[in-house]
């Protein structure tokens, strides 16, 4: 089970890039609503929830029940301008990160996987758990991009 999860985990970035592959600059620009993101944002958010992963699974790795703290993804793409920011960068650093952490999965020990942190708002969280969070993000966000290309071809 944790070798499959870690494999789904490293074929992230591919599996991004094959549902983004052919998109044109208005396909991926375009929102279905006010208040939800387009393709790019989705790509920009997904880079910056990586880096918070990476971070969180190396500190439960590292360090002895570490606090693991929440953010507003919301504010982080209003503020930080996820639509301004270039995607194909961003998808760059996703694969670099996931290919990196996969390998550090990778030579993790079977009593490590129940390592935990305690995030702010989820409470304990295992190494085990994380991966599995990180794993169905990405997943997550491969059914919200199908949705939005689905609203682009409709509208």
């Amino acid at each position: 089970m944790v070798k499959q999860l870690i494999e789904d985990y490293a074929n992230g970035s591919e599996k991004l890039r094959r549902s983004i592959h052919g998109l044109t600059t208005e396909e991926m620009s375009f929102k279905p609503g006010p208040e939800k993101w387009s393709i790019h944002e989705i790509i920009v958010h997904i880079c910056d929830a990586e880096i918070v992963g990476v971070q969180r699974m190396k500190k439960v790795l590292a360090e002895d029940r570490p606090l693991l703290t929440g953010y507003d993804q919301d504010a982080w793409a209003r503020s930080l301008g996820y639509s301004q920011q270039n995607a194909e960068r961003a998808l760059q650093l996703f694969q670099l990160l996931r290919e990196e952490m996969a390998s550090v999965l990778q030579r993790v020990k079977d009593e490590e996987w129940g390592r935990e942190g305690i995030h702010t708002e989820a409470g304990p969280l295992s190494l085990l758990q994380l991966l599995e969070r990180y794993v169905n993000h990405v997943h997550d966000h491969l059914a919200q991009i199908e949705r939005v290309k689905a609203a682009y071809a409709a509208r």
